[in-house]
């Protein structure tokens, strides 16, 4: 009985620490979630797509979080108005690419600047969502996928 309740803990705390580390890692604080992700992977304690919806979905929060951060910027709340804009290559992107660039939101340092300058530009927070979360699982699913290939 104890060993099944350790189990448990151990499952659902590593899960909570996977959700927190996704998300952190996805808003402008730096962090990696991938490792964390692929040791559960390896602890086999989780099943493959609860990781997989876990980290995607926390990933996505962070990404939601920072295109707020542009939104509320762009409009003048009193804390964020003298961040300065997001850089005009990034709004270019963006511009000429539409929402489908927003799948690249999983990149190091550029993903950020990509939710960021969405929430700036203004774009519709549900599209943005959609392709956020596209692009945060697409990442997790071939790291895991490479991963479990490898083993």
């Amino acid at each position: 009985m104890i060993e099944f309740f350790a189990t448990l803990l151990s499952e659902e705390g590593g899960l909570l620490g996977l959700a927190l580390s996704a998300f952190l890692s996805s808003t402008l604080l730096p962090g990696g979630s991938e490792v964390l992700l692929l040791w559960l992977v390896e602890q086999g304690e989780s099943r493959l797509l609860v990781l997989l919806l876990v980290a995607s979905i926390a990933n996505t929060a962070g990404g939601l979080l920072t295109f707020w951060m542009g939104r509320w910027a762009e409009k003048g709340v009193e804390r964020l108005r003298h961040r300065p804009p997001p850089s005009g290559a990034v709004i270019g992107y963006i511009q000429r690419w539409g929402y489908s660039v927003l799948l690249l939101s999983w990149l190091p340092i550029v993903g950020d600047g990509l939710c960021l300058a969405a929430g700036w530009l203004q774009l519709r927070w549900l599209p943005s969502l959609v392709f956020i979360f596209i692009g945060k699982t697409l990442r997790y699913g071939l790291l895991i996928y490479a991963f479990e290939a490898l083993q």
